[in-house]
């Protein structure tokens, strides 16, 4: 619990009353990551623990997905550049969304959500990009392999939170972290059909 420290405050060797002063210097752990705390939300414990875990890991991989857009949408170069440059950014914040939107989620359910791009890097199963520009088609390919990725452990937790029953999760992989994904997948794709850019006559 917070306290506050009262001193007496001296202007022009005026004694001007009590004020509160910061206590600095603090440092303590009040939940450790893989701790699960319950609240009452009438789920199980287990099941929480189950859906904080699924979800660190769906977390972890759609940040490193969030910032492979804003990778690409700096570096992208070519004929398409201004398409790709604004469909990249569009996506990204698309992408920051559902990070928010999950790691609500994990802290909802009593669990303590991924936050620092160290622990990101240590989790995701997301490819690590080279630091150089690649041209588009791969820049598009890699995002495609990312998303991939994320789809197979969403569609994982949407039949595990079935299982325990954890009907908010679910509803949340469903209807907002699946259907973003498969559509955004659509999207990239359909610039990699080898079709010729001037029109047959």
């Amino acid at each position: 619990m917070y306290s506050v420290q009262k001193h007496q405050s001296i202007t022009n060797g005026k004694k001007t009353g009590n004020r509160a002063q910061p206590i600095l210097g603090q440092g303590k752990v009040v939940q450790e990551f893989d701790q699960v705390i319950r609240l009452p939300i009438a789920l199980e414990e287990k099941a929480c623990a189950e859906s904080v875990r699924l979800l660190n890991q769906i977390l972890a991989d759609t940040m490193s997905l969030r910032d492979l857009y804003k990778k690409h949408h700096w570096q992208v170069a070519g004929h398409t550049f201004y398409q790709l440059h604004l469909l990249f950014d569009k996506h990204y914040e698309e992408q920051s969304k559902l990070v928010d939107e999950i790691a609500e989620r994990i802290q909802l359910l009593g669990g303590i959500s991924v936050a620092m791009a160290a622990d990101v890097a240590e989790m995701t199963n997301v490819e690590r990009p080279p630091r150089g520009r690649e041209d588009a088609p791969t820049q598009i390919t890699r995002l495609l392999d990312a998303h991939e990725i994320i789809i197979g452990e969403v569609r994982k937790g949407i039949k595990k939170t079935e299982d325990t029953e954890d009907a908010g999760t679910n509803d949340m992989l469903m209807g907002s972290v699946l259907r973003t994904h498969e559509l955004q997948v659509w999207f990239l794709a359909e610039h990699l059909v080898n079709l010729p850019t001037e029109a047959v006559g």
